[in-house]
């Protein structure tokens, strides 16, 4: 049975008001809440009994699968294994993302290690969301971590939030691209308080034709602190950039380390990396529209962050 508390956990990080409809498979406390399947989707527990494993079958088209997690019991922690296996020329949207409401002392943690291999010319689309809330005093840490195997000519278009409630991340991707294979990384993160984020992408263009980009904006605020390192590595004829841009305020801190490493002469990639505060023009023109200083601060975050 799921309560209002984690109703709204589930409506923050996958915008569901309830049990979707299709494939689907929502975690609680460290247990299936509900499963379904659909005629192309299907999800099964993994034989060591610590995740699941989804499989779309070729050729699907237009289909998406819901895997939330939602952990409101104070002190649970846990690390989960999901395996995702997309077959040829299949077009699927994954739901994922992890919601904590932590409302007493102890520390509470979710460890998600996702696993995509995908198919010839198949295409993904993966949203995750990590949010935290509750008024205890325990840690909320979720540490996510991503691994992609695109075949040849597959695409993967990767969108990760975490804009609030979360004290402690480590984020990790790693990404091997077979030729003409493309992958697009949207990062976004806001950290405040004494709240800790760690960002680490590591790409490896192996295919000729193969193409990746990947940006990461995020917002540091009080006296929290993010650190931004990617690894992009041309083994083959292929096109990368990786871009970070950050805002700090009040004592936020950020470090950007971008490494781009050319192994093949016809390996095109680049790398940019941008930290600073909100501009006193930008704060002024919002300003003179009659917001106050901080709504016009929010109002560039926001725009920042969409």
């Amino acid at each position: 049975m799921i309560d209002k508390i984690e109703l709204n956990l589930l409506k923050e990080i996958a915008d569901l008001h309830g049990i979707p409809t299709g494939a689907y498979n929502i975690r609680k406390n460290g247990q299936s809440e509900g499963r379904g399947q659909s005629a192309h989707i299907h999800i099964e527990n993994r034989e060591d009994g610590r995740g699941i494993v989804i499989t779309v079958d070729p050729g699907t088209k237009n289909e998406s699968v819901h895997i939330p997690v939602i952990i409101s019991k104070t002190g649970h922690e846990e690390t989960v294994y999901n395996d995702f296996y997309i077959g040829e020329d299949a077009d699927v949207t994954v739901i994922a993302g992890c919601g904590i409401h932590n409302s007493g002392a102890c520390g509470t943690r979710h460890d998600g290690i996702h696993s995509f291999y995908v198919g010839k010319n198949a295409r993904v689309v993966y949203v995750e969301k990590h949010y935290g809330d509750g008024e205890g005093t325990g840690e909320r840490v979720m540490n996510p971590k991503t691994v992609l195997h695109l075949g040849e000519g597959a695409k993967v278009e990767m969108n990760t939030t975490q804009i609030k409630g979360v004290d402690s991340t480590v984020r990790e991707t790693e990404a091997h691209l077979a030729a003409n294979a493309v992958l697009e990384i949207s990062e976004k993160i806001m950290t405040h308080g004494k709240q800790f984020a760690k960002t680490a992408f590591s790409v490896d263009l192996n295919g000729d034709g193969s193409a990746c980009h990947v940006v990461s904006r995020s917002v540091a605020k009080e006296d929290s602190r993010q650190e931004y390192h990617s690894i992009m590595n041309g083994n083959a004829r292929c096109t990368g950039r990786t871009e970070c841009d950050a805002i700090i305020m009040d004592n936020g801190k950020v470090s950007a380390v971008p490494r781009v490493s050319a192994n093949n002469v016809d390996a095109a990639l680049a790398h940019e990396a941008a930290i600073g505060r909100i501009a006193g023009e930008q704060l002024v023109k919002f300003m003179t529209l009659g917001l106050t200083e901080k709504e016009a601060e929010e109002q560039i975050i926001a725009g920042f962050l969409k």
